[in-house]
């Protein structure tokens, strides 16, 4: 996964241009309930993020695109779970992980609209509340409103995350 991820980062580099169109598919992917459970991609996005100060990528639309993927793919598995309802739990990959969505259901009755943000920040979680909230169908509205900002503030985190790893990194490198 780590190739993947440096190989990606590179091909950003060499390639600004595809720079947003990739973070769209990278959150998207990591935010779709079947695929983040077999390709996280959030090493990727932080890698990309990383590019962000060193090669010049400007940072609002490569932004707007993690944001706008992620919160797509969580409004996908809301749909996903809104329409099949149980019988996602008997679906692959799902079935592979039988304790992922009994714990984003109990997070979401525990929680309400605030899991999706807080599930938003945690691996099997961001996996499985789409899912259960559209399973218990929460309210639409409040879901996708929840969605959206969570998905732009997480989209935010990894990039800045990646450029403020970048730039210690080179701050240390002149140092030493």
């Amino acid at each position: 996964m780590e190739d993947f991820a440096r190989a990606l980062a590179d091909f950003v580099r060499d390639h600004s241009a595809w720079a947003a169109p990739i973070v769209l598919l990278l959150a998207f992917g990591e935010s779709l309930a079947f695929i983040s459970l077999l390709i996280p991609a959030w090493g990727a996005l932080v890698a990309i993020g990383a590019l962000i100060g060193a090669s010049g990528i400007s940072f609002w639309p490569v932004w707007i695109a993690g944001g706008i993927g992620a919160a797509l793919g969580d409004w996908v598995s809301y749909w996903f779970g809104f329409k099949y309802k149980e019988h996602v739990a008997q679906m692959w990959p799902l079935s592979r992980y039988p304790e992922i969505l009994p714990r984003g259901e109990a997070f979401v009755k525990k929680w309400g609209i605030p899991s999706i943000f807080i599930g938003r920040f945690f691996g099997p979680l961001r996996a499985s509340v789409p899912l259960a909230a559209g399973i218990f169908e929460m309210p639409y509205w409040p879901f996708q409103i929840a969605n959206f900002v969570s998905a732009l503030v997480w989209s935010a985190a990894l990039l800045l995350s990646g450029d403020v790893i970048a730039q210690i990194a080179e701050w240390l490198w002149r140092r030493v």
